[in-house]
């Protein structure tokens, strides 16, 4: 699909979104065509069949179809990405110097070495080893792997800058390793649960050692370095810890059985990775069907025609429509560059300054995790960790989801309102009666929902949904046939790749914390530092959560943090539930929390506003999410528990206090608001938000004081309009 520029003045626009691509091309990744983008796509087709097959009609043994899924999306994803931004102007016939062509020779036969020993036992039926380890490979197999694959990696590092279309003979050699380290370590899958424990063998240490090795350099390519610098940390936790004093130390642990251990489902194939591959990976599958079908550009397309023409009405829309992809697609930077590569130029269009108009996308995408029904999969990752039933987290997360779009609208309203801004015209947007007769494209959302609720597994209602986005789609001019499912499916692989990377990471890290103990210690220090307060253990938490999320997407922040964070929540009275919650709010908030702000820093990009103060006016824009968990855990009703009466006390007083606090922020309530005002405007709404009914009349009370001041002298300033 192709890219297109919004319509001309005066021209009708059916379709505003029509052809937008959502697949952006990252600096490092390989386009193919011909023979080679063939087998490629095949490749991806396969990988993302073989999940929806395992899914849905045969499963396969978990170990096998965890190391399937990490090994695949490891082999792809060195295939599919070079280790350096790649050139589009590279000449044809770029050579290796003689340095790289030994690195590469040596690195060959390292990896061809091991491949062949694996192949041997395989054939030989020499895979499962009782008693004492045996050493019939001990140096054809680990330490050819190792160095071979240590010398891909020096080599990939230093190969010239190559053209997009053009295969690394280095990743060609990554990609194999990878396939060796799983197929080792599926061949072994029956007894390395016990032998990781008790007497790992010398070969089982060097394939964990060299696929820890590629899932790094992986992350490294996809995620970048903070994530991989953490694991490092981590790891080098494992073997310090002895050396260390207090609640860090710990006492030692022999680097067979570490590193095995880490490769087992206590670590790498643990909860991070049991989630992509399958919650994640089906729903990321679920918003490629929406692409491919078509389905999601009608999203924003309705957002378009309902919200277009409002003051600030690119703003709105991209509130609703950034919410509601956000929720599917589960990135927040990704999904800001996919819709805001259409709603920024557009707001930008109405008079939002360029930053602003990045910060309100950027806030809009990062609050599609935290919205019901699938929350960028952080529902279904919430059950996995807590066992609380799905339906009970989604029930609990619709109140502070909705208060912060709401927060978000309220801003981006009142900076409109202050501006004097317009929206855009009639003519510039799509018919909304053409699009009311289209509304059964929204089925595949309500299919999904209803299926849930209906009881029906995660899996199994993400696959009907699935299949309604591709059936929905043939009663339009866009009918999603076979090449369109095939499309679907091969997008799905390329657009998982980077949440294989980070969570295989997450696993390492989640791993060290299983054997170490650091968590439970950790969750003792916070209990020590707190005293009896929670709400200080609670500060910690958010800081925690945050900086984690700093480093990593969403789902591994989060799965990292509840590791290490919850348990000593949890002992110190908080409700399991609410715990979750707050720590997962703040997880998915970093990604527009200054001084790393991901989702901000894509927004400015597009926006080419300073990233900087984008981070900084999407936090603004965003502050709700930030007082909102506060709230939460001290008013119970917010997560609906409670009676009727109590939740719908604590929503209405919220909405109007998130009302005060955005007019308390943007500097205009019933006119333009002095800062004394904005600070009155601002206690009251936190007074409101809270919940109970002295702080509710005090809120009241200090609302009704601002409006009588500015009727008595009025702070209005008419405002002068900005058209961009």
């Amino acid at each position: 699909m192709s890219s297109s520029a919004p319509m001309a003045p005066g021209g009708a626009a059916d379709s505003i979104a029509d052809g937008v691509d959502a697949e952006v091309i990252a600096g490092n990744q390989r386009v193919f065509t011909g023979r080679m983008g063939l087998i490629i796509a095949a490749a991806c087709i396969l990988y993302t069949g073989m999940h929806i097959y395992s899914m849905n009609v045969q499963p396969i043994e978990t170990w096998v179809y965890r190391l399937l899924h990490v090994t695949g999306g490891l082999m792809l994803g060195f295939l599919l990405f070079a280790s350096r931004p790649l050139r589009d102007d590279a000449p044809a016939g770029q050579s290796y110097r003689l340095t790289e062509k030994l690195l590469l020779a040596a690195a060959a036969a390292g990896i061809l070495v091991a491949a062949g020993q694996l192949a041997a036992m395989f054939l030989a039926d020499d895979r499962v080893v009782t008693g004492a380890p045996a050493t019939k490979h001990l140096y054809t197999f680990g330490y050819p792997l190792i160095a071979g694959t240590a010398l891909a990696l020096l080599a990939s590092w230093m190969a010239p800058a190559r053209g997009r279309g053009r295969l690394g003979a280095a990743d060609t050699l990554l990609a194999l390793a990878a396939v060796v380290v799983g197929g080792y370590i599926i061949g072994h899958a029956d007894f390395l649960r016990i032998r990781a424990q008790v007497f790992p063998h010398v070969n089982d240490m060097w394939a964990a050692v060299a696929g820890i090795l590629l899932i790094l350099e992986l992350t490294r390519r996809l995620a970048g370095m903070a994530l991989v610098v953490i694991v490092g940390l981590f790891l080098a936790y494992g073997f310090v810890g002895p050396w260390l004093p207090g609640v860090l130390n710990h006492r030692g642990y022999a680097p067979g059985r570490f590193f095995a251990f880490i490769y087992t489902d206590n670590g790498i194939l643990g909860p991070t990775t049991a989630i992509s591959s399958t919650y994640i990976i089906l729903f990321i599958a679920f918003a490629a069907f929406l692409q491919a079908s078509r389905v999601g550009e009608y999203f924003v397309n309705f957002a378009f025609a309902a919200a277009g023409a409002m003051r600030g009405g690119p703003a709105k829309v991209a509130v609703f429509a950034s919410g509601l992809m956000g929720m599917i697609n589960g990135t927040s930077a990704g999904n800001v560059v996919s819709t805001g590569s259409l709603t920024i130029p557009l707001m930008k269009k109405v008079g939002y300054r360029p930053q602003t108009a990045a910060s309100v996308e950027a806030a809009a995408s990062s609050g599609g995790q935290i919205m019901p029904p699938i929350m960028g999969a952080g529902a279904f990752i919430m059950a996995e960790i807590t066992g609380i039933p799905y339906t009970e987290i989604v029930i609990a997360a619709a109140i502070p989801a909705l208060l912060y779009f709401l927060s978000v609208y309220f801003m981006v309203d009142k900076e409109a309102l202050r501006n004097g801004m317009q929206g855009l015209p009639r003519d510039q947007l799509p018919r909304f009666s053409a699009l009311a007769r289209r509304a059964f494209l929204f089925l595949p959302i309500v299919i999904l929902v209803v299926a849930l609720f209906l009881g029906y597994s995660v899996i199994r209602a993400g696959t009907v949904a699935m299949a309604a986005a591709a059936v929905v789609s043939w009663f339009t001019p866009h009918r999603m046939l076979l090449r369109e499912v095939l499309y679907a499916l091969e997008l799905t692989a390329r657009m998982s790749l980077q949440l294989v990377a980070v969570c295989a990471a997450a696993g390492v890290i989640v791993g060290v914390i299983a054997l170490t103990g650091i968590g439970t210690r950790f969750s003792s220090m916070l209990l020590g530092l707190a005293g009896e307060s929670q709400f200080v253990a609670l500060v910690f938490a958010m800081l925690v959560s945050i900086i984690l999320g700093m480093g990593m997407p969403t789902t591994a922040a989060y799965a990292v943090a509840a590791a290490v964070i919850a348990p000593g929540l949890i002992r110190m009275g908080i409700e399991p539930l609410t715990a979750h919650f707050f720590i997962f709010y703040y997880a998915v908030m970093s990604a527009i929390t200054p001084p790393v702000a991901l989702a901000s820093y894509a927004g400015a990009a597009i926006a080419q506003s300073d990233p900087m103060k984008t981070s900084v006016e999407s936090f603004k824009i965003g502050l709700a999410a930030f007082i909102v968990p506060f709230i939460f855990f001290y008013n119970a009703p917010m997560l609906m528990q409670g009676s009727w009466f109590e939740v719908a006390h604590v929503f209405v007083t919220a909405t109007i206090g998130i009302y005060l606090l955005a007019s308390g922020v943007q500097g205009w309530l019933f006119g333009r608001l002095g800062w004394p005002l904005r600070i009155i405007a601002m206690a009251a709404a936190l007074a409101m938000i809270s919940g109970g009914w002295v702080s509710d009349a005090i809120g009241f009370a200090a609302g009704a004081a601002i409006f009588l001041v500015q009727r008595a002298r009025p702070a209005a300033v008419t405002p002068a309009r900005r058209t961009g």
